[in-house]
């Protein structure tokens, strides 16, 4: 009798099948299709990540410019609002991700045509920008590509097979960086005079290999291609109608199911801990670049830098997707933040003898583009794990029934946490900046007035406190105070099982 219950017992142990597990397989088509589709959205943010470079290097933006710039950024901030809409209203012969889709993409084509015909206009060669300009335009393509983002997400939860869910972060981040780097360090690098006859010609010539505006004209062409040939992707819809069995839902209902995932236990705390994650790395990924700049390194070593850092950051995922695609993205997660916290150090130190290293003549050593590289790789594989990990954290805990909604909510609230600091610590820079005339100690150079008479006495401001280095300090605290604060209930959440965080549609007053 005891053997027998002892046999019920472990037949009652569930096993892990083979067919649960992540097996490309059959699916590997829609794998690099999903790289694609990644691919054109970071090439509409990369575009975004490259101006700042190319204004700073005009020497006619101050940081307070630079913190209006990044509110292009913002509309995926806020993308939640509208992404119930996008959940609920589709045209069921197109396909519920093509019906959206095929329109956005369209019209960024037509906006990056639009950009490339005036670019000329508003970022002349010399004499103050139209940063007015170039704001709105980049501010309403990412607009579209935020809803995009939103479909994209949604689509790559049931464009993959279930037990290869989690292998969309890897798309997401290979696809994304790939894109990046399209976006922010081809149009600088390729429109540069001295890159491209130092690497690229064996005759130097006058101006880049192509300019701005050719490369906004080629690519805004390419997307309108390639949403043509999207036309013919097809959506597996019957497939999640017989797994699934989703429901059709209006949008005001959609808005209500929006709340429902609110109300699930621990979602707040959990949405809580991603928002504020970020913060304690804000100075050190969003005003390292430019205070390079003002040291004394070109734009260009900072995008052959910045090249460098793409390719490793497209190729990192692959290799770490049997950690990220685990059971505990969080943990290693957890992990890595400290590391991430601490080395903000190092690139405050790297920037503090930026100008004690490159010469007068402005010829930098071989061996300090050996260490700005070796500093630039390890955070960017941090970085770029840490990123997979909570995106295949967010993969797994997703209601597939309510994709877009769902993750559009968990990679907002991640987004938030991202721009808002980086625009508040940009606005900061000067602010926390203090500064003296050379040669008259009275005049603390803090308004346009101080600096032209300090000019005109044939002196000139030098900082005497850099607001970057105080930013810096009040990041590090504030990062590991969130570890402290957050570690235990990260872990508790992952623990979980998925069942957890799916919408109760049996409550009453649920759709």
């Amino acid at each position: 009798m005891m053997k027998n219950t002892n046999n019920e017992e472990k037949s009652e142990i569930p096993t892990d099948s083979s067919s649960d597990r992540p097996n490309l397989k059959g699916d590997w088509l829609n794998f690099y299709f999903l790289i694609l589709l990644y691919t054109f959205q970071g090439t509409t943010t990369g575009l975004s990540y490259a101006f700042p470079i190319i204004l700073q290097n005009t020497k006619l933006v101050t940081y307070n410019d630079q913190a209006i710039l990044s509110f292009v950024l913002w509309p995926f901030s806020f993308k939640l609002l509208w992404a119930p809409v996008v959940d609920a209203l589709h045209f069921q012969w197109i396909g519920r991700r093509k019906s959206w889709y095929i329109p956005i993409q369209f019209l960024i084509g037509v906006l990056f045509l639009f950009f490339g015909d005036n670019i000329d206009n508003w970022l002349p060669e010399s004499g103050k920008p139209n940063i007015n300009m170039i704001v709105c335009v980049l501010f309403l393509i990412n607009v579209l590509a935020a809803t995009q983002d939103i479909v994209v997400d949604s689509w790559s939860l049931s464009l993959l097979k279930k037990n290869n869910v989690s292998y969309s972060s890897t798309c997401n981040s290979t696809g994304i960086a790939f894109g990046l780097y399209i976006g922010s360090v081809c149009p600088i690098l390729l429109s540069s005079e001295y890159f491209c006859n130092k690497y690229l010609r064996f005759t130097p010539h006058e101006g880049g290999i192509l300019s701005i505006k050719s490369f906004l004209l080629f690519w805004g062409i390419v997307f309108l291609f390639v949403t043509f040939l999207v036309i013919f992707k097809k959506e597996r819809n019957k497939e999640l109608e017989e797994d699934d069995d989703p429901l059709k839902i209006n949008i005001i209902q959609s808005y209500d199911l929006l709340w429902d995932i609110f109300k699930i236990k621990h979602m707040k705390l959990l949405l809580m801990a991603i928002l504020t994650s970020m913060i304690g790395l804000s100075t050190s990924e969003s005003v390292t670049n430019l205070k390079l700049m003002d040291a004394g390194v070109s734009k260009d070593d900072i995008m052959i830098i910045t090249t460098a850092m793409f390719i490793l950051k497209m190729c990192l995922p692959i290799f770490v997707t049997k950690y990220t695609t685990g059971p505990k993205p969080i943990s290693l997660y957890l992990k890595l933040m400290p590391a991430r916290l601490l080395w903000s150090i190092i690139f405050a130190l790297l920037i503090y003898y930026t100008p004690r290293i490159i010469q007068d003549n402005g010829v930098v050593p071989t061996y300090y583009y050996l260490l700005i590289g070796f500093v630039f790789a390890v955070n960017r594989i941090m970085a770029q794990i840490m990123v997979t990990c909570m995106v295949a954290f967010f993969s797994r805990i997703s209601d597939i029934r309510f994709g877009g909604m769902y993750m559009t909510l968990l990679n907002t609230v991640r987004s938030i946490g991202w721009v808002i600091p980086n625009t508040s610590f940009l606005k900061m820079v000067d602010m926390l900046t203090f500064s003296s005339c050379s040669n008259d100690v009275q005049n603390s150079c803090s308004t346009p007035y101080l600096e032209n008479i300090c000019n005109i006495n044939d002196g000139h401001c030098e900082a005497v406190v850099d607001g970057y280095y105080v930013e810096v300090i009040i990041c590090l605290v504030i990062g590991f105070v969130w570890f402290a604060v957050y570690k235990n209930h990260l872990k508790y959440f992952e623990s979980k099982d998925r069942s957890h965080w799916l919408i109760d549609l049996n409550r009453p007053g649920t759709v």
